[in-house]
């Protein structure tokens, strides 16, 4: 979409795709926009994605605060909502005492661009992606005990969806957020005053040519949180349940990022639900560094490079095409591992942050779960095992 047709502004640019309001794409959301028969009013967005708009939302018949997310009208019968409904069964509809997010109401909505799912969550904090940056840019660190907590409820996060015979497939610092109870009924003013408030720009053509139904009038800005401070206090919630799968129905392919590409997607054809296990002990290692353990720009064979002596050496039967990647990059002299440390890195990295008695066991618990090979991963319960923490 040719965006210079449109009034300028940092938001035509900084925000969702103009290109996916159309017909099957996002649902147009303006400020004040209300949903289900008036009980929900949106008041500011929260964020976006591929696949939906995420918007704050107060309920009228709960007098509480919401997260509203609208997905695309083209989006396959919810996967997620189906996934969400089935955890709910197994938990009994106490999601949030699993530490995932609370699914309050689900509903359709039709528009200008199609039929919408609609799904109505409790009100989430920041992502913990957007928190771990904050703390990183300020060369900062997360408090013990809060990452010993934030370990601790991943894992039971992880072990409740494992037992329900799922995979969560997606677990990143972007799909775990940090719960809101202090605010989710608090003042419009109280709320904002964290939030930020709304930024808004008019969407408008420059010709004056009317805008199709299909556009929202304002482009808003996402929140940014800009007060938060509540992360020793509120518990995690894991969410978007869009990618996860029955074990045993494992998809073909699976959505990564670059730098959460689990070994074994790259090495084999297969993987399933331990992946899960090898993206917890990523995150684990996020919450104690502010920083993921590997970065990705595009070449396999870099990122096994840096997995390489993280924890152990490569398997022996994924040794002879590490040697064929090697020997295909334009990489191949940077890719000569070094052997020569008794200690893997990860052991190294965690030098640094001893002696703390409170961390100390999560140098086991990451070494278990970012094993290369999966069969040989600890299971999320065992995790909590080695935190001494019976109840799981």
């Amino acid at each position: 979409m040719d965006l210079s047709l449109f009034l300028q502004s940092n938001l035509l640019y900084t925000q969702e795709s103009l290109s996916k309001y159309q017909s099957g794409g996002y649902h147009p959301v303006n400020l004040g926009d209300t949903f289900q028969n008036g009980r929900y009013k949106i008041h500011h967005k929260l964020g976006w994605g591929g696949f939906s708009t995420v918007w704050l939302a107060k309920d009228r018949d709960q007098d509480q605060w919401v997260s509203l997310k609208i997905m695309t009208a083209n989006s396959p019968v919810s996967r997620e909502l189906q996934n969400l409904m089935l955890l709910e069964e197994h938990s009994q509809g106490r999601l949030s005492s699993h530490y995932v997010v609370q699914l309050l109401d689900s509903f359709t909505h039709e528009g200008p661009n199609g039929v919408h799912q609609c799904l109505v969550f409790e009100l989430l904090g920041p992502s913990v992606n957007q928190v771990l940056s904050d703390y990183h840019s300020g060369r900062d660190k997360l408090d013990p005990e809060t990452i010993l907590r934030m370990s601790t409820q991943l894992l039971k996060a992880v072990k409740f969806i494992h037992s329900a015979g799922m995979c969560h497939g997606d677990i990143s610092g972007r799909n775990v957020a940090f719960s809101c109870t202090h605010l989710s009924t608090s003042s419009e003013e109280e709320l904002f005053a964290v939030l930020g408030l709304p930024e808004i720009e008019p969407l408008a053509r420059i010709d004056g040519t009317p805008l199709g139904k299909e556009f929202p009038t304002q482009l808003v800005k996402a929140a940014e949180w800009v007060d938060w401070i509540d992360e020793d206090d509120e518990e995690i919630r894991v969410l978007d349940f869009g990618e996860s799968f029955l074990q045993g129905h494992e998809p073909e392919k699976l959505a990564q990022p670059g730098s959460l590409r689990v070994p074994e997607t790259i090495f084999t054809d297969r993987f399933d639900y331990r992946v899960d296990l090898w993206r917890t002990g990523c995150m684990i290692y996020s919450f104690l560094f502010t920083s993921w353990p590997f970065w990705y720009l595009g070449e396999d064979e870099v990122l096994v490079f840096q997995m390489i002596g993280f924890v152990e050496r490569l398997p022996a039967e994924w040794e002879s095409k590490w040697k064929s990647m090697k020997m295909n990059s334009s990489h191949a002299p940077k890719l000569e591992e070094d052997c020569g440390t008794s200690c893997s890195k990860l052991e190294e990295k965690f030098a640094g942050l001893m002696p703390d008695p409170i961390l100390e066991p999560l140098l086991q618990v990451t070494q278990g779960l970012m094993r290369f090979l999966p069969s040989s991963r600890i299971t999320a319960e065992e995790a909590l095992d080695l935190l001494d923490n019976p109840e799981g």
